[in-house]
């Protein structure tokens, strides 16, 4: 009989991944949902370069359902555009916007993980952001447990 090698921690890694999408594919999640299924939205930002896209996307969905509930988690480099004093690539600032959002109901959520990681101080933060200790858990909790729709621009 054949010995077979061993795997690598890679060859580990992709088989867990796997599982896991495989889990996640098969088994329904159920998640108490209000009247409206589609009046929960979390929006999923690491790329400050889609935040612009995804606010526009946000506003957009609030003029077609006023009562919905918005959150925008962010983490990694997502979580630029909630600094003080950001700019999108046209210079145009970030925070009138995501202000204007606050007013309509949308919460902004960051990652405290990734500002320990990125030396950020909580301080820079718009005063509408609040801080949740994992961006990535956040989103989870979110779907599973709250029932939100992901959006990922």
């Amino acid at each position: 009989m054949e010995e077979q090698p061993m795997p690598t921690k890679k060859h580990l890694v992709q088989r867990c991944l796997l599982t896991l999408l495989l889990i996640g594919l098969l088994v329904p999640v159920r998640a108490e949902q209000s009247e409206n299924t589609w009046d929960k939205v979390v929006f999923h930002v690491d790329d400050t370069r889609t935040a612009r896209w995804a606010l526009m996307l946000a506003r957009s969905y609030l003029d077609d359902v006023p009562t919905a509930k918005i959150v925008f988690v962010a983490y990694g480099p997502g979580v630029d555009f909630l600094l003080e004093d950001a700019m999108d690539r046209d210079d145009k600032p970030y925070d009138y916007v995501s202000q204007g959002l606050t007013e309509r109901g949308v919460d902004f959520r960051v990652c405290a993980a990734t500002l320990a990681a990125r030396e950020i101080d909580k301080k820079k933060l718009l005063k509408e952001v609040k801080i949740v200790p994992s961006g990535i858990s956040e989103i989870a909790r979110l779907q599973v447990k709250d029932g939100f729709a992901y959006l990922k621009p």
